[in-house]
């Protein structure tokens, strides 16, 4: 059948080539239905989980042409009926009494016939209107064998084709599609998202209650395969007439089914994962409410889900990257390449705004253009060829809970597309989204009524400081966190705030922000260490250790030269054109500088070797002693070799260390004479206005957002502030000063220094003017 579709297009691709223009569409047309109809033939004599897949493409109004949406809708509802016979049979079984004993009416003709089951009108010899759900005799046995034979095509296509990984998808349904089968299962579902939609829950936005306004009949009675219900008589979504003629507002219809989506998934964690057309009713009564149906398929997610995927929603309504990743590492969604900008166009796909089906085509395009564009971006980052890359699988390991959420997303734009209205599911689903993170600060342990973070005070000076988070407030800070130590002993742990504007969880002491450079002391620890241990030499060219770095005139930066910001390759520096390479170290930022005279010092036997030499360039480099002199520390400590008594810089104390970060004594040769700069480490002054002086044991780094580490080591602080919102550094300026002073330390100038420039908010290789 595949291949008689396939034929019959390509015909008429080369057919249309002849024909006029006005007669294009209706050649393409008749082609569509013809194919569509080949398809529900085959579907319907499949059976199963062919069904599902035909019901999931009819709601696709968004991307499938119309002749398929209106023949592939009978699959919604309208299946041939299962004959009488079986019906009975299964009722009388089922309920173990004669029909005649059970009802005072049947009616003979189902009200609609799906992929499991077929659904008739009855009256209970109590005289109450309901609704008889039975499920089709053998149909367990037929999608059970559907499921198995589906896994084993997907982990063929997965092992021919790596980039089309469907295995998580599969692994998703043969979980959750068998308990469709179990009827008692389906009525206690329908049981639960009843009492929760018609609950009050108040949302942050104005405090709307988020209660929505939707019918659900009432179950009254229920076995493996029969189930009862109350009848509510409604209008089918695909009956466009009926709707007509009734005056039913399909906007508000469709947005009014959405919030219950985004109740039950971002409030509830409980949600219903088949929202096709056909599980739908509207009242015929103003104002026209939804009626829910069909709970089989009811996915429930944890609480740390709901939050993530509240968290992946409202980051991608902000524009949050940085949150985006975060959200997807909570749910599990594991990606191979760090991509964050084509993570956030991908994920917005999901939340973008619904089309009319009348846009489809034009939807396809831009979904097409997108994609396009993401592989050629991901071509860029990985070096791949264009086979290679089509091959490639950007997606380690992909959560198994969102599979359905994606599902429902899917189906609910389709539904709007086929009503051709226009959903913005970033206004409808927010304030439910915000509610779900809104109740994780409200209901949990962490949170009291100061706003701090509730953990032990360690010392008078952290009571002290709370007291100033309290007074600066969410007007100043939107999270912060702040730890000390002196002489090794915690004397401040306080977390205070929230995670976001849009993720009101509280700031914990491990929550994690992004900091910016004061992670470049971190690595600039890390490189001291690789040198003790010998793995690194200050003096080596970056070129020997990394090859491709040596390109474009990059061959002659040393290690100490990234170390001390000196090296003009982390900013392209300015030219005036030309094809020619602006000179190394020409940037304002770096600027080349001379050479300074080095001191000299005796070895043991009277050797003489130059600390500090200058090379071609205007660099300076140290050079090791080629003496038998172990005592020199140039020789033992620059050249890296970690080996002999004493060459460690991580023994005595740290005092080699901490020559080594602050750029001084038998390191003073690499650093630039008037720096702010050691190696890989802000060197801090103090009594800026009256003859400031660099200090020689306070050492940190800040970075551009107002977060900042540092440690005084004549006074014993070692003290971090981190923030989680963009600023000139006011904040933690204030709150550094407060602690030096409690303390009695004095304060560095980068934090004393009145106005609103704070940490690494100024140049940092001169001092300022």
């Amino acid at each position: 059948m595949a291949l008689f579709i396939y034929f019959d297009y390509k015909a008429v691709q080369k057919r249309v080539k002849w024909v006029g223009a006005g007669k294009k569409d209706a050649i393409w047309t008749k082609t569509h239905e013809r194919n569509a109809r080949r398809v529900l033939n085959l579907m319907i004599e499949l059976e199963g989980l062919w069904v599902k897949m035909g019901q999931y493409l009819s709601t696709r109004a968004d991307v499938l042409p119309e002749p398929y949406i209106n023949v592939l809708k009978q699959l919604q509802d309208s299946l041939p009926p299962r004959p009488l016979e079986e019906v009975r049979g299964t009722i009388e079984k089922e309920l173990g009494k004669p029909m005649n004993d059970l009802f005072a009416n049947f009616v003979l003709d189902p009200l609609a016939t799906a992929s499991i089951a077929q659904v008739h009108r009855a009256t209970l010899v109590d005289g109450r209107e309901v609704v008889v759900k039975i499920q089709h005799d053998g149909i367990k046995d037929i999608i059970l064998e559907d499921l198995k034979n589906a896994k084993s095509l997907v982990e063929w296509i997965a092992w021919a084709e790596p980039q089309y990984n469907f295995n998580p998808m599969i692994d998703e349904w043969c979980k959750e599609a068998p308990k469709e089968l179990d009827f008692n299962h389906e009525a206690e579902n329908t049981k639960a998202v009843s009492s929760n939609l018609s609950q009050k829950t108040n949302c942050e936005s104005g405090a709307v209650s988020s209660a929505v306004d939707v019918l659900i009949p009432e179950v009254i009675q229920s076995t493996d395969k029969v189930l009862i219900l109350q009848y509510m008589d409604g209008i089918r979504l695909n009956d466009n007439d009926s709707l007509e003629a009734y005056g039913v507002d399909k906007q508000r219809l469709v947005e009014e089914i959405t919030r219950a989506y985004a109740h039950q998934i971002y409030v509830d964690g409980f949600f219903n994962g088949d929202p096709h057309p056909g599980n739908f009713l509207v009242s015929k009564e103003p104002p026209h409410k939804p009626i829910l149906l069909d709970f089989g398929l009811t996915k429930r997610i944890s609480q740390s889900m709901r939050q993530a995927l509240a968290k992946m929603f409202l980051s991608c309504a902000e524009g949050d990257h940085v949150a985006l990743l975060s959200a997807f590492a909570e749910m599990g969604l594991k990606l191979r390449v760090d991509m964050p900008e084509q993570a956030m166009e991908i994920a917005t796909v999901f939340f973008r705004q619904s089309t009319t089906a009348n846009e489809a085509k034009e939807n396809i395009k831009t979904l097409n253009d997108q994609r396009e564009r993401n592989v050629k971006a991901l071509q860029e980052k990985m070096k791949m060829n264009k086979k290679e890359v089509q091959r490639f699988n950007p997606v380690d390991a992909f959560p198994g809970d969102a599979i359905i959420f994606m599902r429902v997303l899917n189906l609910l734009r389709g539904l709007s597309a086929s009503l051709n209205v226009r959903i913005v599911y970033l206004d409808i689903m927010r304030p439910f989204a915000e509610s779900t993170l809104l109740g994780s600060m409200t209901r949990g342990p962490t949170a009291n009524s100061q706003w701090i973070y509730d953990s032990p005070v360690n010392s008078e000076v952290e009571s002290k400081l709370r007291n100033l988070l309290l007074e600066l407030g969410s007007n100043k800070i939107l999270g912060i966190q702040v730890c000390a130590y002196k002489y090794g002993k915690v004397i401040i742990d306080t977390a205070a705030g929230t995670l976001g504007k849009y993720d009101p969880r509280p700031v914990q002491p491990d929550s994690l922000f992004p900091v910016f450079s004061v992670t470049k002391g971190i690595t600039a620890g890390m490189v001291h260490w690789l040198v003790d241990k010998g793995k690194l030499k200050y003096e080596e060219t970056v070129a020997n250790i990394w090859p491709k770095f040596g390109t474009n005139k990059k061959e002659l930066i040393k290690v100490h030269h990234l170390l001390n910001h000196t090296s003009g390759g982390a900013i392209p520096p300015p030219h005036s054109g030309g094809g020619s390479e602006p000179p190394l170290g020409s940037h304002v930022h770096t600027p080349k500088f001379p050479t300074m005279p080095s001191k000299k010092k005796k070895k043991k036997g009277g050797s003489k070797n130059d600390v500090g030499v200058a090379d071609k360039d205007g660099y300076t480099q140290l050079r090791t002693s080629d003496g038998s002199d172990e005592g020199s520390t140039a020789s033992a400590v620059v050249a890296g070799n970690g080996s002999g008594s004493g060459s460690s810089m991580f023994v005595d104390g740290g005092a080699k260390m901490l020559d080594a970060f602050m750029g001084v004594g038998d390191f003073s040769g690499m650093i630039h004479p008037n720096g702010k700069f050691g190696l890989g480490f802000r060197r801090y002054g103090y009594g800026a206005g009256a003859g400031e002086k660099v200090a020689t044991t306070t050492f940190g780094h800040s970075g551009m957002g107002g977060s900042t580490g540092f440690c005084d080591v004549e006074h014993g602080l070692a003290m971090a502030v981190t923030v989680n919102k963009m600023s000139l550094g006011g904040v933690t300026r204030r709150v550094v000063r407060l602690v030096c002073e409690e303390l009695g330390v004095p304060v560095p100038d980068e934090f004393s220094v009145a106005g609103d420039k704070g940490p690494d908010m100024v140049l940092n290789l001169a001092p300022p003017e």
